[in-house]
């Protein structure tokens, strides 16, 4: 899990193609999706947004004001940069967790966008009793570190200045070393049983490895056409988590499907 092979820039989109992101919040703006149309009320379902690898907050804010207008509780993370050790993050995931549904007073589903939907997926896995589902956008939970080889360069970054102890950066060790072996074994593992997990992929990402994005536990995988920055604000993106959590209103009394039974391409009208 840990050991990732660095990806030649052959293997990968173009990084230019990160460049769409104001192309797709235009898009996004235009969308009927964007004003909730065909969106069932969300009854107060609380839903914690985890960023991606050196995003905050506010990168999800935009969804954030979606679903608070379409019925649902958001709830922030609390993140101003994520690029702190998962052993220092995952505590206070949890106790935002906990606040969240003890405030709503039923189980919350979790999105995150890249190394926020690893995030999600451990937390979902340590706590069951307060998650019903995850939705992960462009995260790659086979191979955390199958990204292009500059991103890869900005983790190593990260981390060297982290083992030389600048403060709330994770370490070298939290990669390769015993740092945060727990976390990669959760990370590895499925979820459990009534814990669905939709991993969102698009095969033009230029950032990460759309195939480290097939998790084979997964209850769904859903193919759009995305750069992998403008999942925050792709239509087809929101298009995912909105069928998402409309599914967790649908199944929570069903037993959970088979993991791995579904794949779906979901394009932008």
């Amino acid at each position: 899990m840990r050991a990732s092979r660095l990806i030649p820039f052959g293997d990968r989109p173009p990084l230019w193609r990160e460049a769409r992101f104001g192309l797709e919040a235009a898009a996004l703006l235009r969308d009927p999706v964007f004003r909730g149309d065909g969106m069932t009320d969300g009854r107060g379902r609380p839903v914690l947004l985890i960023p991606g690898f050196l995003a905050g907050d506010g990168s999800l804010s935009m969804m954030a004001g979606w679903l608070k207008r379409a019925g649902y509780r958001p709830s922030r993370a609390g993140i101003v940069a994520n690029v702190n050790c998962a052993g220092t993050l995952m505590p206070r995931l949890e106790q935002r967790l906990e606040h969240l549904v003890s405030e709503q007073g039923q189980k919350a589903a979790i999105v995150g966008q890249s190394r926020g939907g690893t995030l999600a997926k451990v937390l979902a896995r340590r706590r069951p009793d307060l998650t019903a589902g995850v939705v992960a956008l462009g995260s790659p939970q086979i191979d955390p570190l199958a990204v292009h080889p500059l991103v890869r360069l900005q983790v190593e970054a990260v981390g060297r200045l982290g083992s030389l102890g600048a403060p709330g950066l994770f370490k070298r060790s939290c990669i390769d070393g015993d740092c945060c072996s727990s976390f990669w074994e959760d990370l590895a593992a499925p979820l459990p049983d009534g814990v669905s997990l939709v991993s969102v992929y698009s095969k033009s990402d230029g950032v990460v490895n759309w195939q480290a994005c097939l998790d084979p536990d997964a209850t769904q995988l859903v193919e759009i056409d995305a750069s992998h920055c403008g999942m925050a604000v792709s239509r087809s993106a929101w298009r995912a988590v909105a069928e998402a959590l409309e599914e967790l209103r649908a199944t929570e009394s069903r037993e959970r499907p088979a993991r791995g039974a579904q794949v779906r391409r979901l394009r932008a009208a």
